[in-house]
């Protein structure tokens, strides 16, 4: 089934602003969370449609792929765009905090998180962003990468705990393992009853009494990690993908960020990039462009010839169909072109000199443009269309 328009789930414009779009999200989250709406599966997705639309529009790098290049921007090998199979409490300690204290604004109306819900264990760990450089070759098939990551990894010792062992760990007498404290407030609307986490163990229902040796409680120490990163064709420079549960280890057996990988591209030794078309400077002399020949050039995987007819212009492109990038999760494939320069000598002997001076006054020099001969503005029509 294919997703529907992230403007369109949101109700707002492709010019709506960060505050109409967090407002937006927040009205569309109300009418359709699942405390509203019990053992509604159709309010459910939309709730958590909502929230994917919110994650991608909220970003600005997200939301600039998305206007470019729609969903296929976001859905790729990498785990690129939203992070699909969010739970509810995901969603709730993503966005929470467009809400106010609490997390969620639905705890103040439902008396906490309905249908229930576990409650959060331990801190989630942070994000980690690395860049990951390509070759044109690498972008124009695909590629996986192993990268060692330095980053905080899981407690061997503790199993990410944080305690020196299972004898170390007790219940919170604050919230009595629940993870939450409830108050009940007196508003203009009556008495309303909030949920918020327990100030004393932070939502983890549990302390410690005495801390791991090897962490000194936190769950996490700093070391390396290899990780495999699929990288799909087509991608481009500054597009960002991101691996759900590989970014740095959380807090006390929390869950783990995310990795977020930036893409770089490297620098070519004879072709230029342009979306997803690929261009080639092709530099003649005066002789072969006026008499024809055949010459090699360079392409993505390799080198083809191409046959430069008589007469050929300076600013003349030739195509080669097929030959740039193919676009990210998608059919088809750029072409490459070839950028006709004619090259001028800048110094020129005795003989060579005569030569010229003998051609300048020659009938056939006498520059006669016809309609097949177009000017730079037409030619970069031509480029574009």
């Amino acid at each position: 089934m294919a997703k529907r328009d992230y403007y369109e789930v949101l109700g707002v414009d492709k010019g709506a602003d960060g505050n109409q779009i967090k407002k937006a999200y927040r009205k569309v989250a109300m009418k359709y969370h699942p405390d509203r709406n019990p053992d509604d599966k159709a309010a459910e997705e939309k709730f958590k449609e909502a929230a994917e639309a919110y994650e991608v529009l909220n970003d600005p790098d997200k939301r600039s792929r998305y206007d470019r290049f729609g969903h296929a921007g976001l859905s790729n090998n990498g785990g690129g765009g939203f992070r699909g199979g969010m739970t509810m409490d995901d969603i709730f300690a993503q966005f929470g905090d467009i809400f106010g204290d609490g997390g969620s604004p639905f705890e103040s109306f439902f008396g906490g998180r309905g249908g229930g819900r576990a409650r959060s264990k331990g801190q989630r760990g942070s994000n980690l962003r690395i860049k990951v450089a390509l070759t044109l070759e690498e972008i124009a098939e695909g590629v996986t990468k192993k990268i060692k990551v330095k980053k905080r990894i899981t407690c061997t010792t503790c199993k990410g705990s944080g305690a020196k062992d299972s004898n170390s760990v007790t219940t919170c007498s604050t919230c009595r393992g629940s993870g939450y404290v409830r108050q009940v407030r007196s508003t203009f609307l009556g008495q309303m009853q909030t949920t918020t986490a327990c100030p004393t163990c932070q939502g983890a229902g549990e302390t410690i009494t005495a801390k791991c040796s090897t962490c000194r409680g936190d769950g996490n120490v700093m070391g390396d990690e290899t990780i495999e990163i699929e990288i799909p064709a087509g991608v481009e420079e500054g597009m960002q993908l991101s691996m759900r549960g590989r970014g740095n280890a959380g807090a006390k057996g929390g869950p783990a960020g995310d990795l977020l990988i930036n893409i770089e591209e490297k620098k070519h030794e004879h072709l230029q990039r342009e979306g997803m078309n690929v261009i080639y400077e092709l530099f003649l002399n005066f002789a072969d462009a006026a008499l024809g020949t055949s010459v090699e050039v360079p392409v993505i995987n390799g080198k083809v010839k191409v046959k430069v007819p008589a007469g050929t212009q300076s600013g003349k492109i030739f195509r080669l169909k097929g030959k740039g990038l193919p676009a990210v999760q998608s059919y088809g494939k750029g072409d490459q072109l070839i950028h006709v320069n004619i090259w001028t000598p800048k110094k020129l002997n005795d003989e060579e000199r005569k030569l010229l001076e003998k051609l300048r006054s020659m009938p056939n020099f006498t520059p006669k443009p016809g309609k097949e001969d177009k000017g730079f503005f037409d030619r970069m029509k031509d480029f574009f269309n």
